[in-house]
């Protein structure tokens, strides 16, 4: 990761790792390399008490979501799920990890994934489910429940929403991985570089958005998942009272004027 003065926000050896920096960029780092990283009911409770406390940061600004070890995450930790076979129970664990994943759409700045190594299952639901991504060109992606029994119907979710229908059917039926080039290819990632190269990939990201001012950023990435769920004509209508408000605020007001003076914004 970045190295930079940051804020420990996490003890060294806890599941989820979490650093600030002064920027206001938030790092957060599965942290248990052994399984792979895997979504135990533990670090999901662990990564979902992080994101709040990212929403709860006036001063927040980007998310980069990394791992430790060579794998990204290998989804749910199924020996956890094997020991207790009880329908009660997998719903709620099920319910437990929508409420993770979608803490993070509904955080009001942008989450980038980066991902290192391997993600299967709900571990490619993650990255999924990030409003970004940058992969190593080694990373594979996978929603292989089926290999075991298991249609991947969670990951399915954003997984359909990042893919077209035919490709996502494909990998959820198959269980065959996407190398990192096929994921930018279909749209699952957007930049694809060699292992050295990531963090300085991830911060050509991170350096891009702090250039931008927050609210219309957060204006942004909130219009932008409720129309893509909406009818052509309702779409319109929220975009164009998004576009209302974010033009009447301060923010475009500065940028706009500066535009007309030729000279850089000084974002209020």
């Amino acid at each position: 990761m970045r190295a930079m003065n940051t804020e420990h926000l996490s003890p060294p050896e806890a599941g989820v790792l979490h650093h600030r920096d002064p920027r206001g960029v938030h790092t957060l780092t599965l942290n248990d390399p052994s399984s792979f990283n895997t979504l135990s009911e533990a670090v999901m409770g662990l990564l979902q008490q992080a994101l709040q406390r990212v929403a709860e940061d006036d001063q927040a600004r980007v998310v980069i979501l990394g791992a430790a070890g060579k794998a990204f995450c290998a989804g749910h930790n199924l020996k956890e799920m094997r020991a207790q076979p009880e329908l009660a129970y997998y719903q709620r664990l099920f319910a437990q990890c929508t409420r993770m994943m979608l803490s993070i759409q509904n955080l009001p700045v942008p989450v980038i994934a980066r991902v290192q190594g391997i993600a299967t299952a709900a571990g490619c639901q993650l990255v999924a489910q990030c409003d970004l991504a940058v992969a190593v060109s080694t990373a594979r992606f996978g929603v292989n429940g089926i290999d075991v029994g298991l249609f991947c119907a969670t990951p399915s979710v954003p997984l359909s929403r990042n893919l077209g229908a035919k490709q996502a059917m494909e990998m959820l039926l198959t269980g065959e991985f996407l190398s990192a080039d096929q994921a930018r290819e279909q749209g699952l990632v957007n930049r694809v570089c060699e292992a050295e190269a990531l963090d300085a990939e991830v911060e050509r990201l991170v350096a891009a958005m702090l250039s931008k001012p927050r609210e219309a950023l957060r204006m942004g990435k909130a219009l932008f998942y409720k129309q893509r769920e909406m009818g052509l004509e309702a779409a319109y209508q929220l975009a164009g009272q998004t576009m209302a408000c974010n033009m009447a605020h301060p923010v475009a007001q500065e940028g706009v004027q500066a535009f007309i003076e030729k000279r850089a914004p000084q974002w209020p």
